[in-house]
């Protein structure tokens, strides 16, 4: 059966066309700056499904992605305090209860606004608009062994099972109506479809991978994203067993968005995860 229309919309999405260029990752710090993307890359028209029409039942295993309801008890997450004393706990619960997961530890948290008055007045970032996934297979244990820095002996330890590294993504002001979360689903992405990157910040120098652009990738999004709602994604799994290990991921200009549309405001926090 061929899919309603009204549950599909074009997103222009930016891949790497070629390795004919070093490529090289620079993050914006935050408060008005631009992420640098060093490379040859290419934008395309790409389909992408509405999931909660089209994909109602995911797994983070299969396409790497779930959706969850989980109202949290923070009122304001731009407040460090609050994220640390209450939500981090909210996410370490939730993520054991759907992965079963034994021990989850949060490491990061990036808050994003699509406004620039609000990423100036918030020192906070841009959305991603580059079809990339956080880790590679290699930068996955580097971030593992950061993280344990001060207790080598307990990372190593750590390594010796399964662990991921999952990013939580939610909207922290209202429903998000443009610029929404755009992932592909894992289990269309072939080898050689994603390339790493350097990664080049100025705390830390990592790697990420992003996307070269494949007709046979499917990519979903979830529109009208509440506060209410957070979005698990898989960015890094040590299994080599056939499940999802990488979810590649942007942003984009959502046609359908209501013209005078709030600016996307979004928190992503993102764990450790082992089994």
């Amino acid at each position: 059966m061929a899919e309603n229309p009204e549950t599909t919309a074009c997103a222009e999405l930016k891949f790497l066309a070629d390795l004919s260029q070093p490529l090289v990752y620079v993050p914006s710090k935050g408060g008005g700056d631009q992420t640098e993307h060093q490379g040859n890359f290419r934008t395309h028209s790409v389909e992408v499904h509405d999931a909660r029409r089209a994909l109602p039942a995911t797994d983070l295993d299969r396409e790497g992605f779930v959706l969850l309801a989980q109202p949290s008890a923070v009122g304001d997450f731009y407040d460090d305090d609050a994220l640390h004393d209450t939500y981090h706990g909210e996410l370490i619960a939730l993520i054991k209860a759907t992965t079963g997961a034994q021990r989850v530890e949060v490491f990061d948290d990036t808050r994003r606004s699509a406004s620039i008055a609000t990423q100036r007045e918030r020192g906070i970032r841009e959305p991603a608009n580059i079809v990339h996934n956080d880790y590679t297979a290699a930068s996955g244990p580097r971030r593992l062994r950061d993280f344990f820095a001060d207790a080598p002996e307990q990372a190593e330890t750590l390594r010796q099972r399964r662990f991921a590294i999952i990013n939580a993504w939610r909207p922290i002001n209202g429903p998000v109506y443009d610029q929404p979360l755009v992932l592909c689903d894992a289990s269309t992405i072939a080898d050689g479809d994603l390339v790493a990157m350097e990664r080049r910040a100025e705390e830390r120098v990592g790697e990420l991978q992003v996307a070269l652009f494949n007709p046979e990738q499917r990519w979903y999004y979830y529109p009208r994203m509440r506060p209410e709602e957070v979005l698990l994604f898989k960015t890094y799994d040590s299994a080599e067993d056939g499940r999802a290990r990488f979810t590649p991921h942007s942003s984009f200009a959502d046609p359908t968005a209501p013209q005078a549309a709030p600016a996307r405001e979004s928190l992503e926090s993102r764990c450790l995860v082992f089994f």
